[in-house]
């Protein structure tokens, strides 16, 4: 089946088309979800909800842009709504803000599944805005409309974020020494 005949089959409803879909685009939403969820078993929850939203809302797909690119678009928007609905961000005294470019984290050559594990680990509101700010290219204003927080709240979190994983990787470093 062509991408064109799956996304067709998916917008009628087809359970065959919808699996074909699952199997072309699991492996992809998956990454997205690992980087924005606490644990792998949330991560694979999370990649059964933007399904079941792709498949919900396959007819909205008009054929502009890539699906790839809207099915992405889909999953990171489920996964930030599930934790908006969870309200995990604090508001931010904005006299205690750091600028996010004072700390810098580099990798040093950590093991790739090493530093996803400390990304997982960091609180829900840290997590969310350092990946959507370090890894998905987001503003600080497009995160706090995204995520119903200001821009000082998104920075100060992505300072803390960055300063727990500096923390981390400083001390897997003296470790490994």
């Amino acid at each position: 089946m062509t991408l064109d005949q799956i996304i067709q089959g998916c917008k009628k409803k087809e359970a065959k088309a919808q699996a074909e879909l699952y199997k072309r685009f699991s492996g992809v939403l998956y990454a997205i979800c690992l980087r924005y969820s606490p644990n792998r078993a949330e991560a694979e929850d999370n990649l059964q909800d933007a399904f079941i939203t792709i498949f919900n809302k396959a007819e909205q797909f008009k054929d502009k842009g890539s699906f790839e690119g809207w099915a992405k678009r889909i999953t990171v928007n489920t996964v930030l709504q599930k934790y908006r609905k969870q309200k995990v961000f604090a508001i931010a005294d904005e006299a205690q803000i750091e600028d996010p470019a004072d700390q810098e984290i580099s990798d040093n050559g950590l093991p790739l599944d090493y530093l996803l594990g400390i990304i997982q680990e960091l609180p829900n509101r840290y997590r969310l805005v350092f990946t959507m700010y370090v890894m998905d290219g987001y503003s600080h204003k497009e995160i706090g409309a995204l995520l119903g927080i200001s821009d000082g709240t998104s920075k100060s979190n992505l300072a803390r974020a960055r300063g727990i994983l500096k923390t981390k990787i400083d001390q897997y470093n003296n470790n490994s020494v």
